[in-house]
């Protein structure tokens, strides 16, 4: 099973990932030009986002998947792929650009404008309400996040809920 949907027509890349830095393209690191060449690797998460929001369709082979197909085929390929997706779009309408925290030790960065725009101030990690968390591995994310000048914020998801709890380091 896949875990990303590619997009190989050029100019389609440059339109997603312009218009709301959706996706990275594979080659490039940190784009500036606006005519990449290059395809363009989306998360399931950001797949899903864009096909509910009428800017993408996903196919697999010649068939196009419907909406309700990709969130299945997500949500099994996908660890806490719920979770992930209902705060990835709950902070998309807020207006964050949302981009893999993978290297922060976290689940997603938040930016307010976008990379290469600003840094991201923000990174996210996604908690369901009924999962069980070790307080330690906070610590290491908040002190990862806090060493490169970021704040952590924990996202906790309950049904349809997602609530936000904003955490800042702090030296006695």
């Amino acid at each position: 099973m896949y875990n990303r949907v590619v997009i190989l027509d050029n100019e389609c890349s440059n339109k997603i990932y312009w218009n709301g830095f959706y996706g990275s393209f594979l080659g490039v690191s940190k784009p500036k030009e606006k005519d990449i060449k290059a395809p363009l690797e989306l998360s399931l998460v950001e797949a899903l986002y864009l096909v509910e929001a009428d800017k993408l369709r996903v196919y697999k082979g010649s068939r196009e998947l419907s909406l309700k197909e990709l969130e299945e085929y997500a949500s099994m390929t996908v660890p806490r792929f719920s979770e992930l997706y209902k705060v990835y779009k709950d902070l998309r309408k807020r207006g964050y650009v949302l981009r893999r925290g993978l290297k922060f030790g976290c689940d997603y960065l938040a930016y307010e404008h976008g990379p290469g725009i600003d840094h991201a101030p923000y990174g996210v990690q996604v908690v369901s309400m009924t999962s069980s968390v070790d307080p330690i591995d906070f610590v290491r994310m908040g002190r990862l996040l806090h060493s490169v000048r970021k704040k952590l914020i924990i996202a906790i998801v309950d049904r349809d809920v997602s609530r936000y709890l904003l955490l800042k380091w702090w030296k006695p």
